[in-house]
């Protein structure tokens, strides 16, 4: 799904239609509308040709896009997709859960999933 929420925004940050990049790539309007809701995955070649008309490594569509490095130590660093960045964002905003997290982050995961069943 991640592919298909970073395509469309690309292509509509570019202003084009779904026609427009179906003609840069060689494939129909029907399959970028497919991509895009995520009932239809490219090709490999499909996927790289994606990534060179955006100017994108072809792991962004993959959702990891973003290097991260802990505590300014250059030695250990890990791969997040924008979209968990923006969940510890968020998170952070939460002082007191974000702490119960950081203190015991298996138990509130299992605390948080209980919750929502």
């Amino acid at each position: 799904m991640i592919l298909g929420k970073r395509l469309k925004e690309l292509r509509k940050i570019n202003g084009m239609t779904q026609q427009e990049l179906g003609d840069l790539i060689n494939v129909t309007k029907v399959s970028i509308c497919c991509y895009e809701k995520g009932t239809r995955t490219p090709t490999l070649d499909t996927l790289m040709e994606l990534a060179k008309v955006f100017s994108v490594d072809v792991n962004y569509f993959l959702g990891q896009d973003s290097f991260v490095i802990a505590d300014s130590d250059s030695s250990y660093g890990a791969h997040m997709a924008k979209e968990e960045i923006d969940i510890i964002m968020e998170l952070r905003k939460h002082t007191t859960l974000y702490e119960k997290l950081l203190d015991d982050p298996k138990r509130m995961i299992e605390f948080i999933s209980k919750q929502i069943r």
